[in-house]
């Protein structure tokens, strides 16, 4: 499988974003996608995940800001960003998972490249 991430960008704070991630492969829909971030010197974080059969969840610090969302006639999850702030900047990747349920991919493989989000005035 692999993972193609598009969408981040440069953007003022309380701006928008919508990141893709499209999957090669034919076993999008029967997994849980997952979109994290990773800013210098801090750990990687769940930012937002999908099961999939819809199902989602979000790190505190997003809810009610960020909406993930996936479509599997073109095997493509979504992430999008609103009333983003600097605190959000970060290399924003997303990932196939390993079961239905869980959205942690279960190899290297399963990462998508990263896309860059900066907000910033």
């Amino acid at each position: 499988v692999q993972l193609q991430a598009s969408g981040g960008g440069l953007v003022q704070p309380g701006g928008s974003l919508r990141l893709s991630c499209t999957a090669s492969g034919s076993i999008f829909s029967t997994k849980a996608m997952g979109w994290w971030r990773q800013s210098p010197g801090k750990q990687r974080e769940l930012v937002a995940s999908i099961t999939s059969g819809g199902g989602d969840n979000y790190l505190d610090s997003v809810k009610g800001r960020f909406t993930i969302s996936r479509d599997n006639v073109k095997d493509t999850v979504y992430l999008q960003m609103n009333s983003l702030k600097p605190e959000d900047t970060a290399v924003y990747y997303c990932s196939l998972g390993s079961t239905w349920l869980d959205p942690a991919p279960a190899d290297s493989g399963s990462w998508g490249q990263g896309t860059l989000v900066t907000v910033s005035s």
